[in-house]
């Protein structure tokens, strides 16, 4: 039976300032070109989500690849998870800092590998070892994100909460002035009917060397199961992390409830749980999809039959 495809993205759920918008709309509607053109052309979900994520990546407006936000010791480090609806088959890599494109990393471990998830040098060497160019850390690093780290230091050094990174567990406040929460991601459904979901991450700013958010666990920032639901998250991870959120989210449309019903809800619950802000875009098989977030704005857009559409979403 055939299918309209159906292609979702994000950029990202948090402040997004008025002179960002525009870059942040552009750069959703080139992801969305790149990664429907594949479908439109018989092309599988997994192919057209890696493409529309590798396009963010490159794309120094987000929050992923190139540009990402450095941590405390000055570097990038990247994670990201891609996962197959059809087969559950799934591929995450995380603290990588010589990959480009970690999404393509994450699609050698999916097609390549017994196993599903490698990390720091190892994911490097697996992606070397099949054909991945590695490069000098500093080609991430722009400085921008230079000026915004000292920035961020400087107010740590004068004991001014800093509100980009929400260091303590026990005050979900601290996060509440989201300023850095850029995370990329993209769900599709093919002309088979298979559903896929990737999200790709450079992390918190200022964050602790080593440490990994939501965004390539498998359940937490993505998931992708054909009998239930495909979803990509963004915003604080470590609450997504607790509730297993993209899991959450999917469960509840396979046992008959609608994305567009389930999407708010889970925001909700994040919120509502663990004062936690983010953004998701959930889509079902049947091509119905939801779309929520509770930060000022979350760059995202759908691209169906009828062509792209791109929305910086005011709650």
């Amino acid at each position: 039976m055939s299918h309209s495809p159906i292609l979702i993205v994000h950029g990202g759920a948090w402040a997004i300032p008025e002179d960002m918008l525009e870059a942040h709309e552009q750069g959703v509607f080139d992801a969305l070109q790149v990664g429907y053109s594949l479908l439109e052309r018989g092309g599988s979900a997994v192919d057209a989500v890696e493409a529309a994520v590798a396009q963010m990546e490159d794309d120094a407006t987000f929050d992923a690849g190139r540009g990402s936000f450095l941590t405390r010791d000055g570097r990038v480090q990247l994670d990201a998870l891609l996962m197959d609806g059809a087969t559950l088959r799934a591929g995450g890599v995380a603290c990588v800092e010589r990959l480009r494109n970690p999404i393509h990393a994450a699609r050698l471990v999916l097609d390549k590998s017994p196993h599903i998830y490698f990390v720091g040098a190892g994911a490097e060497e697996f992606a070397h070892a099949h054909g991945m160019q590695l490069i000098d850390n500093s080609e991430l690093v722009l400085d921008r994100e230079r000026m915004r780290l000292a920035e961020a230091q400087k107010k740590e050094r004068a004991g001014l909460p800093d509100l980009t990174f929400a260091g303590d567990d026990k005050s979900p406040e601290t996060a509440a002035d989201i300023d850095s929460h850029d995370t990329v991601g993209a769900v599709a459904l093919d002309s088979e009917g298979r559903l896929a979901a990737g999200t790709s991450t450079g992390g918190t700013l200022n964050k602790a060397p080593g440490r990994v958010g939501d965004s390539s666990l498998i359940g937490c920032g993505c998931y992708a199961d054909n009998s239930s639901a495909a979803v990509s998250l963004t915003g604080w991870g470590e609450p997504i992390m607790k509730l297993v959120l993209g899991k959450w989210a999917t469960d509840r449309v396979q046992q008959g409830q609608s994305p567009e019903q389930v999407a708010p809800e889970a925001i909700a619950y994040l919120h509502k749980r663990l004062g936690g802000h983010g953004g998701m875009i959930l889509l079902g098989p049947d091509g119905r999809y939801g779309v929520a977030h509770n930060t000022p704005r979350m760059a995202w857009g759908v691209c169906t039959s009828e062509g792209p559409r791109t929305g910086l979403k005011i709650p």
